[in-house]
Formats: C-alpha cells, sequence, structure tokens
C-alpha cells in the first residue's frame, strides 16, 4: 500500500517540479531590482536590539563563565525527565494534536492545583490557557486586551519583554521605579528595601491607564512583594477598572522564609487578573516551553481568541510531561519529598555561596527574597575606573560587564537593560547574576574571582 501511494505521490509531483522551476524562474527576472517598499511593519520600530542576543554571543567569543542567563545548567528532577520520557515513548497519540487550548489532563491539574492556591472555583476549559512558555502567556496578554493608545504600567525594573510588547500592541508604557531605602555602614542591601512610592504610583493611573503588570518574585532584583504592598496595587487596580497582569513564574523559589502571596487572591482580584506561569521555572526545564495563564473567563476568552488564531497549540508532549510532574507535586506539596521545598533549599545555598564569593573582589551583592537572580552594585568601580571603553552615552554597567567578560573571563547582565531610557543613567550601577548554577560552574567562578583576586593584589 504505502508503494503504491509513493508511486502515486511521485507521478503528480513531477509536473509540479517543473512548474516550480518555470516560476522560480519568473521571480528571478522580477527580483533584479531592490525593494522599494517599506519592509518592516512600524510595530517593529525601536524594539530591534536584543540584550540577551549581544551578551549571549560576547560569552561564548571569550568563552566565559556565563552567569547572566537564568536558566539552570543542572538536571531536571528525574520524575520529570520519567515523564516525558513515558510521553515520548509510551502513548503515540501524543505524537498528535490536542485540544487548542490545552492538553486536557495538564488543564485539570492547573485548575485543581491553583484553584485550591487562588481560593477559586477554576474551570479548566474556561479559565485555563496553556501556551508556549510564560513568553507566549505575557505576548497573547497584550494583543488580546492592550489597544492603540491604551497606557500600561510598568514597574522598574522590569523584565526586559514587557515593554516591547506593550509597543508592539500598540499601548503605552508607563513607567514607575522601585527605589532602593539607604543601609547602614557594611550591611548588605536587601531586594525588600526597594519601595513603591505610594504617591508615585498612584499618580501613574489615569483615565487611559489599561493594564498594570506585577512581576512577584521580581526579575532582575528578585523582590517578593509583601501583602501590604500588593494591596496598594490591588485598591488602585480596582480603583482606576485596570486589568492586573501577573507574572509569576518564579513563585516557587522564595528564600529565608518569605512567601509568595498571588495577587489573584486578594479580594476582588481575580475577577480582573491573570496569573502567568511557568513549567521551565518551576520544574528547571526552560526548553520545554510550557506556560500557562489563569483568569476569569471575562478576560480569558479573548486571550484563547488570539491563541486560536495565532500559536493555536502547544507540543503535546512537553504538556503531558508537565501534568504528570503537577499531579505528582500535588500529592507532595509541602513536604520535604516536594520539588517545590527541595529546590529552593538547594538554590538558597548557591545564592549564599555566590554572594560571598562575588564581594571579595569588591561587587556588593543586593540580597534576593526570590527567583534565580540578585543584583550586585558596582558603585566602586564606576568611582575608581569611570572611563571604560565604550561610547559614553552607553551606560556604565554595560560598559563594565563587557569589561569584566573580556578581562576577567564572567558574564553578568547590566541591570540598565530592565529601565525605561529615561532612567537608564540613575540605576546603570547594577549588574545581574544567575545563581541556579550547577556545582561545577559555581567552582568555575570561584577560579575567576581568584585570579581576579590575585590580579589586583599584584
Amino acid at each position: 500500500m504505502f508503494r503504491n501511494s509513493a508511486a502515486t505521490c511521485l507521478h503528480l509531483v513531477g509536473p509540479l517540479q517543473r512548474t516550480k522551476a518555470g516560476a522560480s524562474l519568473s521571480r528571478c527576472l522580477h527580483q533584479t531590482g531592490t525593494m522599494a517598499k517599506m519592509l518592516r511593519a512600524r510595530r517593529l520600530d525601536g524594539i530591534e536590539h536584543n540584550p540577551w542576543l549581544e551578551f549571549t554571543k560576547l560569552a561564548s567569543d571569550y568563552n566565559a563563565v556565563n552567569l547572566g542567563q537564568g536558566f539552570p545548567d543542572f538536571p531536571p528532577p528525574d520524575f520529570a525527565v520519567k515523564a516525558f520520557q513515558h510521553a515520548v515513548s509510551e502513548d503515540f497519540m501524543l505524537n498528535q494534536y490536542t485540544k487548542a487550548f490545552g492538553y486536557p489532563p495538564l488543564t485539570k491539574v492547573l485548575a485543581s492545583f491553583f484553584g485550591k492556591l487562588l481560593g477559586q472555583e477554576i474551570d479548566p476549559l474556561k479559565n485555563v490557557l496553556v501556551t508556549v512558555g510564560a513568553y507566549g502567556a505575557l505576548f497573547t496578554a497584550f494583543q488580546a486586551l492592550v489597544d492603540e493608545g491604551d497606557e500600561v504600567i510598568i514597574i522598574e525594573p522590569f523584565f526586559d519583554c514587557y515593554e516591547p510588547m506593550t509597543l508592539m500592541a500598540g499601548g503605552r508604557p508607563v513607567y514607575v521605579s522601585l527605589k532602593p531605602t539607604p543601609t547602614q555602614n557594611g550591611e548588605l542591601d536587601s531586594s525588600s528595601s526597594w519601595q513603591l512610592d505610594p504617591t508615585e504610583l498612584a499618580s501613574k493611573f489615569t483615565s487611559r491607564t489599561k493594564a498594570l503588570i506585577l512581576n512577584t518574585p521580581n526579575n532582575p532584583l528578585g523582590k517578593v512583594f509583601s501583602k501590604a504592598e500588593l494591596e496598594l496595587v490591588a485598591s488602585l487596580c480596582q480603583q482606576h477598572d485596570v486589568i492586573c497582569i501577573t507574572d509569576e513564574v518564579y513563585q516557587w523559589l522564595v528564600f529565608d522564609g518569605h512567601q509568595h502571596i498571588s495577587i489573584a487572591s486578594l479580594p476582588g482580584m481575580w475577577e480582573r487578573t491573570l496569573t502567568i506561569g511557568s513549567a521551565g521555572k518551576t520544574f528547571s526545564v526552560t526548553g520545554w516551553k510550557v506556560g500557562w495563564v489563569l483568569g476569569p473567563d471575562s478576560l480569558m476568552k479573548h486571550l484563547h481568541t488570539v491563541h486560536q488564531n495565532s500559536i493555536y497549540h502547544c507540543a503535546t508532549q512537553a504538556q503531558a510531561a508537565v501534568a504528570q510532574s503537577l499531579e505528582r507535586e500535588q500529592l507532595h506539596l509541602g513536604q520535604p519529598s516536594s520539588y517545590f521545598v527541595q529546590l529552593p533549599q538547594a538554590m538558597q545555598l548557591c545564592r549564599d555561596h555566590m554572594m560571598q564569593s562575588v564581594q571579595s573582589v569588591g561587587l556588593r551583592p543586593v540580597v534576593p527574597q526570590g527567583s534565580y537572580f540578585f543584583i550586585a552594585d558596582i558603585s566602586d568601580f564606576k568611582s575608581k575606573m569611570p572611563d571604560l571603553p565604550g561610547p559614553k552615552d552607553e551606560p556604565y554597567d554595560r560598559r563594565f560587564v563587557k569589561w569584566m567578560v573580556k578581562n576577567k573571563g564572567l558574564v553578568a547582565i547590566p541591570v540598565s537593560v530592565f529601565y525605561s531610557v529615561p532612567h537608564q543613567k540613575q540605576f546603570d550601577h547594577y549588574i545581574r547574576f544567575c545563581f541556579v548554577k550547577d556545582e561545577s560552574t559555581i567552582q568555575a567562578m570561584d577560579r575567576k574571582l581568584q585570579e581576579w583576586k590575585d590580579e589586583t593584589r599584584a
């Protein structure tokens, strides 16, 4: 049967190939000149540069220890790997399409798992959407809800995709900064001391405000917003009838006894909140690209419309593996056997070691309450060596990171990339490190820092 089908296909394809060749020649004859039309859509204006591409290439060019990008370089938990292997090898139908808005066992466990955490009855068909990573959830939310001229309040420092996604949707970003409070001499700063000014935040809400985007735990700062801070945001969103898009991909990575609170769990907020999560950050599988968004039907139906007319469907096997992993965690939640207990315990040790190590060369870390990251103050270097190579208008932290990569073999990310252009120079004395790394990577970092110390003493 298959041989007969193949013969039929060859019989049909032959004439098509000859037609295609003729069409190709015709196109070549008409494409001798340069196209005069503007090729790039206006929605791409001003968002072409991507710092991740720049600094990842720099790390590769100099074979430096990459502490910049936020991904684990250690294996995922065994149960997640086995779940993926099972999905790939045991059920051949998982090679095919599943439901457009999510693989049913996954949407069911997401509804059950987060329904308890948020205090809501979540309908897996109406209140859940599975996306291509949290990035996909964010993009879908902006496209579904932000219109031309709508204002979106973005809290700085912010994960750098929020701004271009707002702009691509036709919206106007409105920025409000977390600001550090002074510390005692010799005392390390903490992400908890970075606060919003309530009056300034309130002033950013106008009749044109459509949404506020919240990120807790925050990337790059590692701040975990307190209940009082969330209540302030919630009060303003309700007062001004504003949607809250909350990026909570690091919700299980909180340290030192701090507690993550979802703003959707506060009174009156479920009805106006989209809560975004990520299997990549939850199970240390960033390459699986499985994310989700939860919210009321009044908002989610518009995200469904965007999804069904763009991505339409996410990889079935990865969704099946995430579903099985979440089912396992649901049984172990809060127990010592839970990965959501084990991972933050292990990463807190990595965080503490790395913070202590970077202090040995004069970097001053800001202690994070959560996430993959901490930022470090480089003010002393800015005072001692202000004239690093690079354009004069380039923020100092970007020049410092390039110098550090080339001369010290260590990669970090300049924190100014997480700020709007008008505020970059105010915060260009910080760099971001990722501490969710394997022991071998941390040892390689220690060797580089020891060489740095030795050079300083010489």
